[in-house]
């Protein structure tokens, strides 16, 4: 009975000091976590964005945000694009989702695939585009006003058009 006692009181002992390591770890754990922060979203007032082609892959071009503040910005999710006067954003290529948010410096850039066409030729409607829209994401999900970019002689487009989220370096971009 006695060994019992003892076996209880230890136990309660280890209990009660397990609950205080816990609560000083996760009060450790909250202290360490960075206050909220007050990176804006990149924009049309802290970036430049261009468009270039490239040679491969084939029916692609990359498009660049690039911060032109002096403080850090977040470019999220991706961008939204309309070529010329078409009323819809071309779809994103959802298997691009980086696995954080891109964050850019004063002077580095951000890149996004834009897949022009159908490289089999399944797409429809194609013609070529002169001007591409581009709308950042805020970062609450919605979109900022459209920016106009110049797009490179003879561009082609047709319905299988997409983009793919901002990414860090051009690699990841074009892979899609």
């Amino acid at each position: 009975m006695r060994t019992a006692r003892i076996t209880a009181t230890g136990l309660a002992l280890a209990a009660t000091l397990l609950v205080g390591t816990a609560a000083a770890t996760t009060a450790q754990a909250q202290a360490a976590e960075p206050a909220a922060t007050s990176i804006p979203a990149c924009s049309l007032s802290n970036t430049k964005v261009t468009v270039q082609n490239v040679s491969r892959p084939i029916n692609h071009q990359l498009l660049t945000a690039t911060n032109t503040s002096s403080q850090p910005c977040f470019a999220y999710a991706h961008p939204h694009l309309a070529f010329d006067a078409a009323q819809h954003v071309v779809p994103v290529v959802e298997d691009s989702i980086p696995q954080a948010v891109v964050t850019l410096e004063p002077g580095q850039s951000a890149y996004a695939g834009i897949n022009l066409s159908a490289a089999d030729g399944s797409g429809t409607d194609g013609r070529t585009a002169s001007v591409l829209r581009v709308s950042f994401d805020e970062g609450d999900g919605t979109q900022s006003r459209a920016r106009t970019v110049k797009l490179p002689k003879d561009t082609w487009v047709d319905s299988k058009a997409a983009v793919t989220y901002w990414q860090s370096d051009v690699e990841s971009a074009l892979m899609w």
